[in-house]
């Protein structure tokens, strides 16, 4: 389906929700969208639904997972499945998300090694966004073996939140055409360009210019960083 009709059917078509994912902390609902002549499924995380944490701003994770929607197309990457912030949804403000149709037993934690050596945008794309909770369960294949990533509500925090199940590459030079994405990114990154100002909608300037200097330090070391050994670098649980 059309990126662009996934993404209008998303802000503008009517959802209905089917169903709850009982897993994780905050309530998330599996609903379908319906607009013109689309119809598919959708993830859907309503504000009212967060759960309060003492490090992220409260109501603010459906904002996040639209930040990193944006972040992933400016780098190129297609690592998020279509998302947006929505006002107007069945209970209120939240993020929509596309569905992406997967097999829930093939995530991280049993990839081959062939698989593995592919999560090489993945594991930069969790660095730049400083994504607090990178689970082995939160990365996905689909049936025509493309890589997603999903569940980005604890990023972008301004201070190292970093826990991530994506090591693989510690100390490995960050590939040439991915550092050429990275200076592109810084570019797009400046004031009052267009990623700039559509993260503002959804992320504090401190936040932003946070990101900014994330993706600066990457360019200048040019290699994957290793776990810091003084705080926890691996989400909990794992999956």
């Amino acid at each position: 389906m059309d990126k662009r009709l996934i993404l209008t059917a998303l802000r503008e078509g009517k959802v209905e929700l089917q169903g709850q994912f009982l897993s994780g902390s905050n309530y998330t609902f599996l609903g379908e969208v319906h607009h013109a002549e689309a119809a598919f499924k959708v993830v859907y995380k309503p504000v009212r639904g967060e759960q309060p944490l003492w490090d992220f701003p409260s109501g603010s994770l459906a904002h996040r997972e639209a930040a990193a929607y944006l972040l992933s197309e400016a780098l190129g990457w297609e690592l998020v499945p279509p998302t947006v912030y929505r006002r107007k949804a069945p209970l209120g403000p939240g993020s929509l998300q596309y569905f992406v149709d997967h097999d829930p037993e093939h995530h991280y934690f049993n990839f081959t090694p062939e698989e593995k050596q592919r999560l090489r945008p993945a594991a930069l794309f969790d660095l730049l966004a400083n994504n607090a909770d990178r689970k082995g369960g939160h990365v996905l294949i689909d049936a025509s073996g493309h890589i997603w990533l999903i569940d980005q509500g604890l990023c972008f925090h301004v201070e190292d939140k970093l826990r991530t199940v994506i090591w693989d590459f510690a100390g490995e030079e960050i590939p040439p055409l991915l550092q050429e994405d990275l200076q592109r990114l810084v570019e797009k990154l400046g004031a009052g360009q267009p990623l700039c100002e559509a993260l503002e909608r959804h992320l504090s300037a401190a936040e932003i210019a946070a990101l900014r200097a994330r993706a600066h330090r990457l360019l200048e070391r040019g290699h994957f960083p290793h776990p810091p050994a003084s705080r926890r670098p691996y989400p909990w649980p794992p999956v």
